[in-house]
């Protein structure tokens, strides 16, 4: 067996072992970061029948993806990096999820693109729940005007992703997260990496977004 499959079993296991005693727990999504990594790691995840897949870049994602795609009818590809709107076009045609949405103006890009390819895409609000300078992501007090805003638009948003902090203790960030998504009414969460999946699972994660324990480090 592949090291990566067997990595993802593994993550798999340990997931199901900690919401074995929980009530009302979904259990997430993995989405298998690729980014930065060839086919020869990601082939042998998808023969295993691993369908989810994340790319930060749209360029480096359309290379490796694009053949990978047309035969391969089951995967799903998210894009979990940042968007900008002079990409939006590549993206809509290749990607099934966006989880990056921040602005009024990337929504309207989307949406236009939807009409033009006749494709419609899942998309998640990003929030910056950490109120950070350097980050992507719409203010947590402008969430429902930017959500309103997408349906407008006749976005399927279904749900809101976040990448907290760095220094500090996920879990606040989850918590406050989850809450958020639950007044929202939306059913999918996209929150959680490789050092903290467990923590955003405990809290509705219904996405995590796992690279390096599944790979290895990256290239």
């Amino acid at each position: 067996m592949h090291q990566t499959v067997q990595n993802l079993i593994n993550i798999k296991e340990e997931i199901n072992s900690n919401l074995a005693n929980k009530k009302n727990y979904k259990i997430p999504k993995i989405i298998a970061v690729s980014k930065t990594f060839g086919i020869d790691k990601i082939l042998p995840l998808i023969e295993y029948g691993h369908s989810d897949f994340g790319e930060n870049k749209v360029q480096e994602a359309i290379g490796k993806w694009s053949e990978l795609k047309l035969n391969n009818n089951n995967i799903k590809l998210h894009l979990i990096g940042g968007l900008q709107t002079n990409k939006v076009k590549l993206a809509v045609k290749l990607f099934d999820y966006i989880h990056s949405v921040d602005s009024e103006k990337l929504a309207k890009k989307i949406s236009e693109e939807q009409d033009k390819q006749n494709k419609k895409v899942k998309v998640f609000v990003q929030v910056n729940i950490g109120n950070e300078d350097q980050k992507f992501g719409v203010d947590k007090l402008l969430v429902p005007e930017l959500c309103n805003y997408c349906k407008t638009l006749d976005l399927e948003v279904v749900g809101l992703m976040c990448i907290p902090p760095l220094n500090e203790p996920s879990e606040i960030y989850f918590k406050e997260m989850s809450e958020l998504n639950k007044k929202l009414n939306f059913k999918e969460l996209s929150m959680g990496m490789s050092s903290d999946y467990l923590n955003a699972i405990k809290n509705s994660a219904t996405y995590v977004r796992i690279g390096s324990k599944i790979f290895g480090e990256r290239n």
